[in-house]
């Protein structure tokens, strides 16, 4: 297998936990997102990710893009351990939580959209924090509220073994703390990144570990 992604990224994060969780050995491929414009936007690059976007999965020669897919197919072909429940509603409501990272939290701040900002709308680099900043907030006191109240919810999102869940929720908390989010209203959240930060495969995943870490 081979992982085109970058250190910071978070969904290529997402992707890096599933394989070392997995124990899945792979080749790293750094894809670079800013330097020299971004090499996710070299032709070729594009031409295994149209999308130019990270992380890019290859296995047996098929390329797999978005992370949240590329969990699924991780699971699917390597089932142990289990990043899902056994229970429909359990699995359901995993998912439910990534969804709420991976799909509410995680794009409106994504790189290409921060850019957007500043290189086209031109906003200052204040206004672009404050946008941060909200997103993350917003995003944040949902997962609180929705970890808190919920009776299912253990050392980690949705028990006490990682799932989906949580790989979507430590890359989120790293780029909260990176842009200097305040946390103090969401003490499940750091809870259970806390507890994450102490497993091997969430620390062998970490931005800092990668070989193109800065």
């Amino acid at each position: 297998m081979e992982l085109h992604n970058y250190f910071r990224s978070s969904a290529s994060y997402r992707v890096r936990i599933a394989l070392a969780y997995k124990g899945l050995s792979y080749d790293y491929v750094p894809v670079h997102l800013v330097r020299d414009g971004g090499a996710q936007h070299s032709e070729d690059y594009k031409a295994l990710n149209p999308e130019a976007l990270v992380p890019a999965l290859v296995d047996d020669g098929k390329v797999i893009t978005q992370s949240l897919a590329m969990l699924e197919y991780l699971e699917e072909r390597h089932p142990t351990p289990a990043l899902l429940p056994a229970d429909p509603a359990d699995r359901a409501w995993v998912r439910a939580l990534s969804d709420l990272v991976a799909c509410e939290i995680h794009p409106i701040n994504n790189l290409r959209v921060l850019q957007y900002l500043e290189k086209t709308l031109g906003v200052t680099p204040a206004q672009k924090m404050a946008w941060i900043h909200h997103w993350i907030l917003l995003g944040f006191a949902s997962l609180e509220a929705h970890l808190a109240r919920d009776p299912r919810t253990g050392s980690c999102c949705v028990g006490d073994t990682p799932s989906f869940a949580d790989l979507c929720l430590v890359p989120q908390v790293f780029n909260a703390r990176r842009f200097n989010v305040p946390l103090d209203d969401f003490p499940t959240l750091v809870r259970i990144d806390a507890h994450l930060q102490q497993l091997d495969a969430f620390r062998a995943a970490a931005p800092g570990a990668q070989p193109d870490a800065e």
